[in-house]
């Protein structure tokens, strides 16, 4: 089991930025591929972006390619979110969790065994 602290939420005005954190502990972060998730109110859950354990492959929803970037700092336990050009509809808290599958990017929730505490992003239009 690995776990997970998120941080850097917060309000932004539409067009601006926001950077995530999510530091984990417990077992070896390189182990583990990393995802981000979302949650919105009255929503389910859903994927954002994902980032094989070596940090070379990565995978994004259409809604946030081209604006948010996913990496990772297996040296320092950390993996992040880049969010750019923000949008009111990026709104939710935000999820970092680990799959111990390590071979496959999964953009599946039930396939991500740990999860963090959530960090909530507001972006006002």
């Amino acid at each position: 089991q690995v776990q997970l602290v998120e941080s850097g939420g917060g309000l932004v005005q539409a067009g601006g930025s926001l950077r995530l954190s999510c530091a984990a502990s417990g077992r070896t972060f390189s182990n583990y591929v990393m995802g981000w998730f979302r949650q919105a109110p009255g929503k389910e859950r859903e994927f954002v972006a994902v980032i094989s354990w070596s940090g070379r492959n990565t995978a994004y929803a259409d809604s946030v390619r081209g604006r948010f970037t996913i990496s990772r700092d297996n040296a320092k336990n950390t993996v992040y979110l880049q969010m750019n050009s923000l949008k009111p509809e990026d709104t939710a808290v935000y999820y970092c969790a680990a799959s111990s599958d390590y071979l496959h990017l999964t953009t599946k929730l039930s396939e991500y065994n740990d999860w963090g505490q959530g960090t909530q992003v507001t972006v006002s239009s």
